[in-house]
């Protein structure tokens, strides 16, 4: 059994995510936070420690949806399933993160392109897989190389809104992408909307979840390392109460 990791790092990067929602991570060394840790043990002094050390330790601030991170229902509207109230990400049922898995290479797309049924039915015919009931599906798409870089956000093509029911309609229950958002980047949909005056154009991939239940994880790495079957996916996210998201540490199993 081989382990793929499908995770991106929580870094100090602007790269990663919009202008101003970048997390902030300070780190605190073993040199600086001996006090720390001696506030605890009345009467010992710094030079009792070894090396004089404390424990290293992070302080965070950061969103939900900063890092590799999976998306619950409630993220993308207060309703879903034609109207019920969406489930957050403490709700989100346990048995549909862990499944067989599929890729989806979409790599050939250019930036700004909203894929459709079309798209990832010839995709399947492809590679030769039939989608069943809660497979995993992973879109691989141009992302991935621009990650690191300040073109990262908007780059890559985007999962529409027929291309999503087409999936859950199916049965899958949580779909993935290696880009910042499921939807096309969103320089590409306000040129759409500005010139047509359709605003379901914003967000379609996304407001899905609202005819039809689903999750989905962004911000995925080494999707180009996968065979496009042949292979498990194990996304458990973290547990917050009533969030419409959570960090999560993804990977693929290969199975010899």
């Amino acid at each position: 059994m081989k382990l793929i990791d499908l995770a991106r790092p929580l870094e100090n990067t602007e790269w990663a995510d919009p202008p101003g929602a970048a997390p902030k991570i300070e780190y605190l060394p073993h040199d600086q936070t001996a006090e720390q840790m001696l506030q605890f043990f009345p009467g010992v002094s710094k030079d009792d420690l070894p090396g004089g050390e404390g424990w290293a330790v992070e302080q965070i601030t950061l969103s939900t949806h900063n890092g590799t991170h999976l998306d619950a229902p409630y993220h993308f509207h207060s309703t879903m399933d034609g109207g019920q109230r969406a489930i957050t990400i403490d709700e989100m049922p346990l048995e549909w993160c862990w499944a067989r898995g599929v890729k989806l290479d979409f790599r050939h797309f250019e930036d700004g392109y909203v894929a459709t049924a079309e798209d990832v039915e010839a995709e399947l015919d492809r590679i030769g897989h039939e989608l069943a009931e809660n497979d995993i599906v992973l879109v691989n798409t141009a992302a991935a190389a621009a990650y690191g870089t300040q073109a990262y956000v908007g780059t890559g093509c985007g999962m529409g809104r027929e291309a999503t029911l087409y999936l859950t309609e199916r049965g899958v229950k949580i779909t993935g992408t290696d880009a910042w958002s499921w939807d096309a980047p969103f320089v590409y949909t306000a040129e759409k909307v500005a010139e047509t005056g359709d605003a379901s154009l914003i967000w379609e991939g996304h407001r899905a979840g609202m005819e039809r239940a689903y999750g989905h994880m962004e911000k995925l790495a080494n999707l180009e390392s996968l065979p496009s079957t042949g292979f498990e996916v194990i996304c458990f996210p973290v547990k917050i109460k009533a969030a419409s998201a959570g960090w999560c540490r993804p990977v693929a199993v290969m199975k010899d």
